[in-house]
């Protein structure tokens, strides 16, 4: 073989050699991000799970309106696991949202006249009066069932 054509097989072997190297490195590093957005991902679970623990436990206690406890266990539900969000179980509080999803917030709240928050906190206490047994037990079957099939 003339040392010329062992001379371009070497470079040939060399630069497949640079590229594997290369190729192995970037593989690395996608890996490495998928295993950290893996890691991050049931981080986020585990928070939106002791968020929705703590909401279902405060509105049991009393410690939550529970229009506000219920839209707001409806909105992490949302992001922690949609089907279990749409479970029969947990209807009510799809329904106070739905029920309460025209009245204005923050802001918007805060710019009404006091005749039109008053019949805003009547329906509250309507939809209170007509759900508040149905919105204890969701919560409590979240906490003691719902929540703990899906850690």
């Amino acid at each position: 073989m003339s040392p010329l054509i062992v001379g371009l097989l070497l470079a040939a072997l060399l630069i497949v050699l640079a590229l594997s190297v290369v190729a192995f490195v970037l593989w690395r590093r996608v890996w490495l991000r998928q295993k950290a957005r893996k890691a991050a991902e049931a981080e986020r679970q585990v928070q939106l799970a002791e968020h929705l623990r703590i909401l279902a436990g405060s509105l049991l206690d009393g410690q939550l309106p529970l229009v506000e406890g219920a839209i707001r266990i409806k909105s992490l539900l949302e992001h922690y696991d949609p089907p279990l969000n749409q479970s029969e179980r947990l209807q009510v509080f799809r329904e106070l949202c739905e029920a309460t999803a025209h009245i204005p917030t923050h802001e918007a709240w805060k710019a009404l006249s006091r005749a039109e928050r008053r019949q805003y906190e009547v329906l509250f206490s309507s939809l209170e009066l007509q759900h508040k047994a149905a919105a204890r037990s969701s919560a409590r079957w979240l906490l003691e069932e719902g929540l703990a099939t899906h850690r």
